[in-house]
């Protein structure tokens, strides 16, 4: 073991090439009525690993997260800002505006490989959607601790994020990476309010929440009691949305026994009267309604597509093994989704409505 690790030595800790290269952003994150932050990624050097032969064998960039923290803003607000010199340093975002509002936001998901897919999925949202904040449904890269890829995303990513407010969820490919809670100033699990709505966004990977099967169910359960009290604190809310990586169901044959812990939640979204679940991981598009309860799945915003060969009995609405996102528009008490394909197909509709759900779930 001593003589394998011999043979490779790392050089240049941190070689500077003068000026910071920015590669990814701007972006704008934890956009609230009052407070926002804009960040960016920076490249401030790179590591070379070379083996004893003086073969470079992996060269990586050496990234830094920079950010600007905005406090006392208007609600309801279009905010431009300048984030560093040049064009390439401008964007904007929007302020959750209070009370009833019109508004859209787009959900798409597992952006974690075959990047012009990938590239043609964000092209299509900036084609076909004018969304006033985005939500993804995580697995953002194919391995969050690995630095060469998320200058690849926020490229990919540059035209929409500069124009929106993001709002990730944390998939399993992202491996627990500090780089996601740094480059996004994220927080595992967390909600906000956009008009009349309430958002909350959950971290159903508890693989990666602890090295001990104890670690990962305290977790959970410390999770799942902050779930409950925030769907019950926003009961006021006209429509309330869950998202998450994992989904509760699948029509993936073979994958259901992973999502355990995600079905076992679908009681608690019924008692606290949730309008609709958006979720990840399977690489299709699909769409249940149980119990009065919508359930979307949008995983195919670039990964390797999955077979939806087990739909489930007497709740599906629809399935499609494609790359897809969906368009929500909010109007008060009601919501439109859309879900369409790279090439503007729309594939499937649905209309929520926050009075029709919670009587379907009182019978």
């Amino acid at each position: 073991m001593k003589r394998a690790l011999l043979l490779f030595s790392i050089l240049a800790a941190s070689e500077m090439r003068g000026e910071d290269q920015v590669v990814g952003g701007p972006y704008a994150v934890n956009v609230g009525p009052r407070s926002a932050t804009v960040m960016w990624v920076v490249q401030t050097g790179e590591v070379s690993l070379r083996s004893a032969l003086g073969n470079v064998e992996k060269t990586v960039p050496v990234l830094r997260a920079e950010k600007g923290i905005f406090t006392g803003l208007e609600p309801g607000t279009t905010y431009t800002y300048q984030a560093f010199s040049g064009g390439a340093g401008k964007g904007s975002f929007k302020t959750p505006p209070a009370g009833e509002a019109r508004f859209q936001f787009v959900v798409y998901g597992d952006t974690r490989t075959r990047h012009e897919v990938h590239r043609n999925v964000v092209a299509a949202i900036l084609r076909y959607a004018q969304p006033d904040f985005v939500i993804h449904t995580g697995d953002l890269t194919y391995d969050g601790n690995d630095p060469t890829l998320w200058p690849i995303f926020f490229g990919i990513e540059r035209e929409l994020l500069r124009k929106t407010a993001f709002y990730p969820a944390l998939g399993n490919h992202e491996n627990g990476a500090a780089s996601y809670f740094d480059f996004l100033s994220a927080r595992s699990y967390y909600s906000f309010n956009w008009g009349s709505a309430h958002f909350t966004v959950i971290d159903s990977d508890i693989e990666s929440a602890g090295s001990t099967p104890e670690e990962r169910d305290a977790f959970w359960q410390i999770e799942t009691r902050w779930l409950e009290a925030d769907l019950r604190g926003a009961q006021d809310a006209q429509l309330r949305f869950v998202f998450a990586h994992h989904p509760p169901m699948t029509a993936v044959k073979g994958r259901p026994a992973n999502y355990g812990h995600m079905t076992a939640l679908e009681p608690m979204f019924e008692k606290y009267r949730v309008s609709a679940g958006f979720f990840g991981h399977d690489h299709n598009y699909q769409h249940y309604l149980k119990d009065g309860l919508h359930y979307f799945i949008s995983g195919g915003g670039g990964a390797p597509l999955y077979d939806v060969d087990s739909p489930p009995a007497g709740i599906t609405q629809k399935v499609a093994k494609t790359e897809n996102f969906l368009i929500v528009q909010v109007d008060g008490n009601k919501a439109r989704v859309e879900a369409r394909t790279p090439d503007g197909e729309v594939l499937d509709t649905a209309e929520l409505d926050a009075a029709s759900a919670a009587g379907s779930r009182s019978h």
